[in-house]
């Protein structure tokens, strides 16, 4: 049966408590996962707990590592992520940014020698709750994706997100691999055995597969957004290219094309970037707010195809799973929820999702 939102929460904080990790970068990463899993962004909430489970035992990833401020101007921050996962830095390195640009009207800040820190959309609806523009990418661990044209593996899925407040409460919220799926996508489905749908991985000769452990084990790739140069396959190429500029070559984290990545002494070495605007610097007072709403709106409004299936904006497939899954529970496939009862059980991490 799926467990309500509350378990759910503390069945993380559970176990990165057992962990090693402290009460409140505890609660932050918990927070920021079971957020993922609430609105229905799978790929990025405790079926990231397998994975962080092998960083923590490589020691590649602290689980008490402090982010700090390295450098910093009135509009800028640059933040060391100190080696751990990226939950916490992100969520400072945002706060970092919200703060500025509430002084000064916009404000910059970006990680180096961090970790995978979850659901990009997460940090970009911290802004537009606080009633700003908010933008966060990252840089990626795993290298699963060719250049068009391109038959070696060079990029991540390198994803960003963009949120925007709105006067009706329900802010416009984007989050996006650069990837035709995330990664985690193709990893629920090999967890559950399942076949990958047409167009989302590639075989090592750049053949079409269904084989979601293709891209992972078997030489394979992920297909950039577009799915093949035909289908314009160039656009997600280029927005993962702008992504690592932003993450990491203006953090200084180290480069998904050098062959040390990952693999660095500090640990994974990921790069993120967050942007906070405040519309206040160019609008009157709600104006901005006014206009986002009546866009939607507008989308909205627009004549479907299918009657059953209705004109949506990003973010709404979101609010509509927290709804139904704050009220139903959230649902864990089998295969991944044998995964973490056993990572609980050997951290000697209380069980609570039966």
């Amino acid at each position: 049966m799926p467990a309500s939102y509350e378990s759910h929460r503390a069945q993380l904080k559970a176990i990165l408590r057992a962990w090693g990790m402290p009460e409140n970068n505890a609660e932050i990463t918990a927070e920021i996962l079971s957020w993922a899993d609430l609105h229905g962004v799978d790929s990025h909430g405790i079926s990231m707990i397998p994975g962080y489970d092998g960083l923590r035992r490589s020691g590649r990833a602290k689980m008490d590592a402090v982010p700090r401020i390295v450098r910093e101007t009135p509009v800028s921050a640059l933040i060391d992520g100190g080696g751990g996962l990226g939950h916490v830095p992100g969520h400072f390195a945002m706060s970092v940014a919200i703060d500025k640009a509430k002084k000064i009207g916009m404000a910059i800040s970006a990680v180096h020698t961090s970790a995978h820190f979850g659901a990009a959309g997460y940090y970009s609806l911290m802004a537009a709750k606080r009633g700003l523009i908010g933008i966060a990418c990252t840089s990626a661990s795993g290298i699963q994706v060719a250049p068009t044209f391109g038959k070696q593996a060079r990029l991540g899925t390198d994803p960003w997100s963009f949120a925007a407040p709105s006067a009706d409460g329900v802010p416009f919220l984007l989050d996006m691999a650069t990837t035709t799926v995330a990664a985690g996508r193709i990893r629920n489905k090999a967890n559950e055995g399942l076949p990958t749908p047409d167009g989302w991985v590639l075989d090592a000769e750049g053949r079409p597969s269904n084989d979601p452990l293709v891209a992972k084990e078997k030489g394979g790739f992920l297909t950039s957004l577009g799915g093949s140069p035909e289908n314009s396959s160039y656009k997600g190429y280029g927005l993962a290219v702008m992504v690592n500029i932003l993450a990491s070559c203006l953090s200084g984290a180290t480069l998904i094309t050098d062959p040390m990545h990952t693999k660095k002494p500090q640990g994974m070495d990921i790069g993120h970037f967050f942007m906070a605007i405040d519309p206040s610097i160019f609008r009157g007072t709600g104006d901005f707010e006014k206009d986002v709403a009546r866009f939607m709106s507008d989308l909205r409004s627009t004549r479907p195809v299918d009657p059953a299936q209705p004109v949506m904006v990003a973010g709404d497939p979101q609010w509509k799973n927290a709804d139904k899954r704050m009220k139903d529970g959230i649902p864990v496939g089998p295969g991944l929820l044998n995964q973490v009862r056993q990572i609980a059980q050997a951290a000697a991490a209380p069980w609570m999702l039966d």
